[in-house]
C-alpha cells in the first residue's frame, strides 16, 4: 500500500511572477510509521553498497591508497575468493532481512500472459516416470514419512490461481496462469517439527544435459514457503502441467527466482538447518530472492 498524499490540489500555492521563476516544492504527507521504515530499508541498502565498495576496493584502487586504509594486497587467492563472495551475497542478505509475507509481488490478467520456454536444468525427462509418481514428506511432527499420488492432492486441497511472472536468472522473465495448491495449506495438513525452519525441495527425475540422473533440490526458508503465492502448481493457463513445464507438481516461488522453482517435485524434507542447495555447492548464493 502506498501511503503517501500528495496534498489536496485544492490548497492554494503561489504562482511564480514569471515563465523562469522557481516553482514551490509540492509538499508530500507521510505516516510515520512509513517513514520509519523507509529511513531503515535506505540505511540497509546504503549500508550493503558501503560493504560492497570495501570488498571491491582490493581489487581496483592502486597499493598506496590500499596501505593507507589498512588493506592487504597480497591476501591468499581464497581469501580473496572468500571477500568477493561476502560482496556478492550482499543483495541476498538485504533481501533476506527486508522480506515481509505481506509483500505480494504484481499480479496480471489473462491478456498479458506470455510464451513460457522449457527451461530444464539438463534434459526434458521421459514422461514414463508419471505414473508411478509420488510427493514424498519427511520431517514430520507426527514423525512418519507420508506420499502422497497427485489425485489424493487435488482431491483434499483447494486450488489456487495466479498470473505471476517467472523471472529467470538468465535474463528473461514471463508472465503465465498458475493453478496449485498453496504451500502454506500442506504444511497445515502435514505439519513439520516444531523446531524445522526449513525445507529442501526435491526432483528425483531431474536429468543432467547427458540424460542421466541428476536430482534437483533447492532449499528455502518455511516464511517463504508460507507465503500466499507460493504455490505447489498442478496447472499452466488452465490445462495440467506438461513434462516440459514439471508435470505434475512444480514449486512456483514468484518472490524468488526461477532457479528455486523446482520441476517435478518429488520428495520435500523440512529440517531445523539449513540444507544444501543445488547451485550454492558451486558456490552460488541460496538465498536467490527478488
Amino acid at each position: 500500500m502506498n501511503n503517501e498524499k500528495q496534498r489536496d490540489s485544492s490548497t492554494p500555492i503561489e504562482k511564480a511572477r514569471n515563465f523562469i521563476g522557481e516553482r514551490p516544492l509540492p509538499t508530500m504527507e507521510m505516516a510515520s510509521h512509513v517513514w520509519r521504515y523507509r529511513t531503515r530499508r535506505d540505511f540497509l541498502f546504503f549500508g550493503a553498497g558501503a560493504l560492497a565498495a570495501t570488498a571491491g576496493a582490493e581489487f581496483l584502487l592502486p597499493q598506496p591508497t590500499l596501505s593507507r586504509l589498512g588493506i592487504r594486497r597480497d591476501m591468499s587467492s581464497r581469501m580473496k575468493e572468500r571477500l568477493l563472495n561476502k560482496a556478492l551475497r550482499i543483495d541476498d542478505d538485504v533481501a533476506e532481512a527486508l522480506y515481509s509475507r505481506d509483500r505480494m509481488v504484481p499480479t496480471y490478467t489473462k491478456s498479458q500472459t506470455t510464451p513460457i520456454k522449457n527451461n530444464y536444468n539438463g534434459a526434458t525427462p521421459d514422461p514414463g516416470y508419471i505414473a508411478g509418481w509420488t510427493l514424498t514428506l519427511d520431517g514430520l511432527a507426527s514423525g512418519l514419512s507420508i506420499s502422497l499420488d497427485i489425485r489424493k492432492l487435488l482431491n483434499r486441497f483447494p486450488m489456487h490461481e495466479q498470473i505471476t511472472r517467472l523471472v529467470c536468472v538468465e535474463g528473461w522473465s514471463a508472465i503465465a496462469s498458475w493453478a496449485g495448491m498453496r504451500f502454506d495449506d500442506l504444511l497445515r495438513a502435514y505439519p513439520p517439527k516444531p523446531q524445522a525452519q526449513w525445507a529442501r525441495v526435491e526432483s528425483s527425475v531431474n536429468l543432467d544435459n547427458s540424460g542421466n540422473l541428476d536430482p534437483y533440490f533447492v532449499s528455502i526458508d518455511l516464511a517463504t514457503a508460507r507465503h500466499p503465492q507460493t504455490l505447489l502448481a498442478t496447472h499452466l493457463s488452465g490445462q495440467p502441467l506438461t513434462v516440459e513445464h514439471g508435470a505434475p507438481l512444480r514449486l512456483l516461488l514468484p518472490v524468488k527466482l526461477g532457479l528455486k522453482n523446482v520441476k517435478a517435485v518429488t520428495r520435500i524434507t523440512y529440517s531445523a538447518k539449513e540444507p544444501g542447495d543445488y547451485w550454492s555447492r558451486y558456490g552460488y548464493s541460496s538465498y536467490d530472492g527478488i
